[in-house]
């Protein structure tokens, strides 16, 4: 997903605002989403968010995202976020998150999604990650933080 960075989506110092970024990352993971269970979904959680980076006013915003991981109902989507510098073609990564979605049924309750299987090691990697991330969530929930 590409994105123009136009004035209305900066801050006083012209950079893209954080939650323009915030938004686009939400709409590409839950396009990644849809497509994979080919249903509704709403998002469940965002964590993890790292702006590592500005992306001036005039740049390309660049969103790549990936289901890393599928639950019974739910998928975790990981988002990297790059700058393109139109003039000369130059991308820094400038931030990443990852966000969790619930697949929807037409009553809108949760649904089996289709299992992810890991075709190569950069997938199965991603795969174990999500694992340890899903994990901790489930602690962080436990203890009520």
């Amino acid at each position: 997903m590409r994105e123009l960075v136009l004035p209305n989506d900066t801050n006083s110092h012209g950079n893209v605002l954080g939650g323009k970024v915030l938004h686009l990352m939400d709409l590409a993971c839950a396009m990644v989403a849809m497509r994979h269970c080919r249903r509704p979904v709403v998002t469940a959680a965002m964590d993890n968010v790292e702006f590592l980076a500005p992306i001036p006013g005039g740049h390309f915003m660049i969103l790549k995202a990936m289901v890393n991981h599928t639950g019974r109902s739910s998928m975790e989507v990981g988002v990297r976020v790059e700058g393109e510098d139109p003039r000369t073609g130059d991308i820094t990564h400038t931030s990443s998150a990852y966000l969790t979605f619930v697949a929807l049924d037409d009553l809108k309750n949760p649904v089996v999604v289709p299992e992810l299987v890991p075709t190569s090691p950069e997938e199965e990697r991603r795969f174990k990650e999500a694992i340890g991330r899903s994990d901790a969530r489930r602690k962080h929930r436990q203890k009520g933080d």
